[in-house]
C-alpha cells in the first residue's frame, strides 16, 4: 500500500473510533468506548505509516 491509502485508512480508522467512543459515553458502554480508543489508535498507527512510506519514498 502506498503514502496515501495508509493515511485514509488511518483518518477513517481515527473517525471512526472517536464516534465510538463518543457512542460508548453517551450509552454508558465502557466496552464500546475501549473499543473506540482501540480503533483511533489503529488509525494513528496507519496515519504515522503512511507519513514514513512518504518520507522513504514507499520503499517500505
Amino acid at each position: 500500500m502506498g503514502e496515501l491509502t495508509d493515511k485514509i485508512k488511518g483518518v477513517s480508522n481515527e473517525i471512526a473510533g472517536k464516534v465510538k467512543q463518543a457512542v460508548g459515553d453517551a450509552t454508558d458502554r465502557p466496552d464500546v468506548q475501549a473499543e473506540g480508543s482501540a480503533q483511533e489508535l489503529k488509525g494513528e498507527g496507519q496515519n504515522l505509516k503512511g507519513s514514513v512510506k512518504g518520507a522513504l519514498g514507499d520503499k517500505i
